[in-house]
């Protein structure tokens, strides 16, 4: 059985699926990339793709959510000031390529897409016109023709939030933005096409596929004013298409093993929270003592297999941080 994996964006909070790998590589001895053919990410999610394809432990990725996040949301009043005033954007996008760039190692930091030993998709958005880029390894059946695009600038670009960070440019694309403003910040479905339409390596009938969430909120809160409601609409943005991905996954493909893992958040947490990364953690560890992940790997496990399409799937949603 083939087995794929994807992870949703989220800021500091993609902290919660870094725990939940940590688990997983616990429990069976492996570094991720071993266990899984195909990792799909979006935004916080693409950089978590990106280190595990490049064989870094998950407990390295979850320290580095707690050691430098910091770096990349780093804000001095006087400079942030202007930048949001010049650029409409908060934090320097430089800042968090150099970040991915560094932690990547010198090996992978120069990889192309297609040099990637596993498959890889990351998703980001072209700002001009608004189309979806998904970054994949080349093949006969794909026309993208994406794979000779170097990981990181992939990467950097799919984490690009909107009113966060300024759009990274890759030439000829051009300006690129987070690939989940949209409907991938869950990129399961998106994943799930790319492995069955687009290469002859997978198939429904043989294909395992786990997507870990960073958290959702069902409480809605009405937003405050001005900045504090961009910040809630991204949010939005960001969130509301994932329960959809869920969804679409489970209807195209009812008869395959799909799981989806995610926990609820008790008041909204924005992208740049780095004063919440301790609690994101306690709650994704509380998450991951409730998985089983031999079962879910070998697809009897029951609790978290998403088996009704006509509601949200069934999951542990246990109260995070709030």
């Amino acid at each position: 059985m083939r087995r794929i994996l994807t992870i949703d964006g989220g800021g500091v909070r993609g902290i919660i699926p870094a725990v939940l790998l940590r688990a997983l590589e616990r429990d069976t001895g492996r570094l991720t990339r071993d266990t899984f053919d195909f990792v799909a990410g979006t935004s916080t999610g693409a950089v978590l793709a990106a280190g595990i394809a490049a064989g870094i432990p998950a407990e390295r990725l979850v320290t580095l959510y707690g050691e430098r996040s910091h770096a990349v949301f780093r804000s001095v009043p006087l400079v942030s000031g202007l930048r949001r005033l010049l650029t409409g954007t908060l934090y320097d996008t430089s800042a968090l390529n150099a970040l991915i760039r560094d932690e990547l190692g010198s090996e992978a930091r120069d990889w192309r897409i297609n040099d990637a030993p596993i498959d890889l998709l990351i998703t980001a958005k072209r700002l001009v016109d608004g189309m979806p880029w998904y970054f994949v390894r080349d093949s006969p059946a794909n026309s993208c023709r994406a794979g000779g695009f170097p990981l990181v600038e992939a990467v950097t670009a799919s984490a690009a939030a909107p009113t966060y960070f300024q759009p990274w440019l890759i030439p000829p694309i051009g300006e690129l933005i987070d690939g989940g403003v949209g409907v991938a910040g869950n990129p399961a479905y998106q994943a799930c096409v790319e492995a069955f339409d687009y290469t002859d390596a997978y198939d429904p009938a043989d294909t395992l596929v786990v997507s870990l969430g960073t958290g959702k909120l069902l409480r809605r809160e009405r937003p405050g004013w001005l900045w504090p409601w961009v910040g809630w609409l991204l949010s939005e943005l960001l969130r509301s298409p994932a329960e959809q991905q869920t969804e679409l996954v489970h209807r195209h493909y009812p008869h395959m093993p799909f799981y989806r893992l995610d926990l609820e958040l008790d008041g909204e947490i924005g992208l740049d929270a780095v004063d919440r990364i301790a609690e994101l953690r306690a709650a994704g560890e509380r998450l991951a003592s409730a998985v089983d992940w031999r079962a879910v790997l070998d697809g009897s496990d029951e609790h978290f297999r998403v088996t009704d399409a006509t509601t949200l799937p069934r999951e542990y949603c246990r109260r995070g941080p709030g």
